[in-house]
């Protein structure tokens, strides 16, 4: 039986730092975290397998939609073993860290098969999330993430949420719950796909095509 709380704080910079050591023993042991992010409430863990595994369970996720990695900074991309086309790359140092997903080729032999999407890219975002990028910069990988909610309901935005609807994983030390406070509603990111020709939005979100197009103009998609 889990002897912890039910959710860490991790709101002030003390309860962020004094989170870290257990955090990272939980991902060592390919455990699963509930976490604040800059739109909602995401589940993930350690790139490996096994620890991609865990997660695949808890979140019962179809085979065929993957996960995305969250970075700290732009060396993760190099050290993955990620592409970043030209196009990718001015979007990135234009958009990041912020809520722009980018899906990239490579990683072959750094991230799990599972994480690999439909169009065989891997989706990243630099988080802006200052607790996460803590974490993450600790870890010294990415963090997967989908966002933290039961099948058929909304993506939390609150730990107690994630309490209440996955206790039992919480009581089987599973799934670790960071509290960073209730979040405020706002629209997902933007995701693009850099794997071809051109860049191209495959799911609008908060930032506009016409702001991606005024750094890429030939971004395709969303209008």
């Amino acid at each position: 039986m889990n002897s912890e709380p039910k959710a860490i704080p991790f709101w002030s910079e003390p309860e962020i730092a004094s989170s870290i050591s257990g955090t990272l023993l939980h991902l060592e042991q390919h455990g699963v975290l509930a976490y604040p992010t800059e739109t909602v409430y995401g589940f993930g863990g350690a790139i490996d397998s096994a620890s991609v595994s865990t997660l695949v369970a808890l979140k019962r996720r179809p085979e065929t939609k993957p996960f995305l990695l969250l970075i700290s900074d732009s060396s993760m991309i190099d050290r993955l073993g990620l592409q970043l086309s030209n196009a990718a790359s001015m979007l990135a140092a234009r958009f990041w860290p912020g809520p722009l997903t980018l899906v990239l080729a490579g990683g072959e032999r750094r991230v799990a098969a599972r994480l690999r999407g439909p169009e065989g890219g891997i989706a990243v975002r630099w988080t802006p999330h200052p607790g996460l990028q803590r974490l993450i910069s600790a870890m010294g990988d990415p963090l997967t993430s989908t966002s933290a909610n039961l099948p058929g309901t909304p993506p939390a935005m609150n730990a107690a949420t994630v309490v209440r609807d996955w206790s039992q994983s919480i009581s089987r030390g599973t799934l670790r719950v960071l509290d960073g406070g209730t979040l405020t509603a706002s629209a997902p990111s933007t995701v693009v796909d850099c794997t071809g020709r051109s860049p191209r939005v495959i799911r609008p979100g908060a930032i506009s095509a016409e702001a991606l197009r005024a750094a890429v103009p030939s971004l395709v998609g969303d209008r």
